[in-house]
């Protein structure tokens, strides 16, 4: 009767369930990442967020000058919360939505407030307003009709065109629609520098109600289009990742026809243990290797020590001495003599050696 060594199906996947399942883990954790940074909440210049980048001081300060604060992080959440009455429309991230969305959105809101707004958004909403480049972020003193709020960090984005322009151009003011170059002057960390909280309170706080959009990456309607994880992914790791499941499996292949079926063979003898040490003992003792045999015991016994003892496996002398007399009560010498001393000069010494660590042991 033959056995065959060829891989079949069970064979082959108890081979690859192990880089399957490392390679699930890793893309499972992407996906996981991609859902919790995608979302609104905890995101930058989210007026939920407590973090350095999230604007939560801000919306309590508002709340504290008597505005209201919706937060939001959807088209259809932004809608709802727009029907009727005089709001102000904050979009942190109108990169994330298409220009159509953004021109329905503004004509529900009595102000439209844009964080850096790229030229598309610009252009579907028909505003006299073109980017002009970019600048630095940094403090800034007003230029405009701003003196009230006085010097802010401001900067980012610079707008060029008929509207009224302020700090350096970077926010851009018109009937309907503020435009700012950075939403710097937003966050928990710089709410309480210069005058960026002034600058922010009268960015925001025009009307009695603030509808405080961040577009999530989740929601449907934000979106240009439905794209799966390849589609986000660059073409380069898309062909990595393929030449790495290629490999995988070539491997999975080669080793699981190497492996083959498990074989057990019989050994030719059985020695019991104590038949082995009673063999090495006879040899000890033909050869007058009394003291060979005592460095093993010693060695041995040293271990077992080194372990009740609670010190690291490779420790001095010392440090094995000290901890032992500190334990039994003994003499270091006497147990530096017994563990490191010299060879016994015959049997009958190497008998009383034998004795003398079995009660040492003992004691420990």
């Amino acid at each position: 009767m033959t056995t065959s060594v060829s891989p079949d199906a069970r064979r082959i996947w108890h081979a690859v369930r192990g880089p399957v399942a490392i390679l699930l883990v890793i893309v499972a954790g992407a996906v996981l990442i991609t859902l919790i940074l995608g979302t609104g909440t905890g995101g930058a210049l989210d007026p939920r967020s407590t973090a350095p980048d999230g604007s939560r001081a801000l919306a309590r300060l508002l709340a504290a000058e008597g505005v209201r604060v919706e937060p939001v992080d959807t088209v259809e959440g932004a809608r709802e919360s727009l029907a009727g009455g005089a709001d102000t429309l904050l979009i942190t991230v109108p990169a994330r939505l298409r220009p159509e969305l953004v021109a329905e959105l503004r004509g529900l809101a009595d102000r439209l407030v844009l964080i850096t707004p790229p030229p598309d958004v610009l252009a579907g909403l028909d505003l006299p307003v073109r980017p002009a480049g970019a600048t630095e972020v940094t403090d800034r003193p007003p230029d405009c009709g701003y003196d009230r709020a006085g010097v802010a960090r401001t900067g980012g984005e610079v707008y060029a065109g008929t509207a009224e322009l302020c700090y350096a151009d970077s926010l851009a003011r018109l009937p309907e629609v503020t435009l700012l170059g950075t939403g710097s002057p937003l966050t928990n960390a710089r709410l309480d520098e210069q005058g960026n909280a002034a600058l922010s309170m009268r960015l925001l706080g025009e009307h009695e109600r603030l509808v405080w959009y961040v577009p999530s990456l989740t929601d449907p309607d934000a979106l240009p289009e439905q794209r799966t994880l390849l589609d986000l992914l660059p073409d380069g790791w898309v062909f990595g990742l393929v030449q790495l499941a290629v490999a995988v499996a070539v491997v999975a292949l080669w080793r699981a026809r190497r492996l083959g079926p498990v074989v057990t063979e019989p050994l030719p003898v059985v020695v019991r243990a104590a038949e082995t040490v009673e063999g090495r003992a006879g040899l000890y003792r033909r050869s007058g290797a009394a003291g060979h045999a005592a460095t093993a015991l010693r060695q041995a016994a040293r271990d077992r020590l080194v372990g009740r003892l609670g010190l690291p496996r490779d420790a001095g002398p010392h440090a094995v001495v000290g901890a032992l007399a500190e334990r039994t009560g003994r003499p270091g010498p006497q147990l530096y003599d017994l563990l490191y001393g010299p060879a016994p000069a015959g049997d009958a010494a190497l008998v009383r050696l034998v004795a003398d660590l079995d009660a040492l042991e003992s004691q420990t």
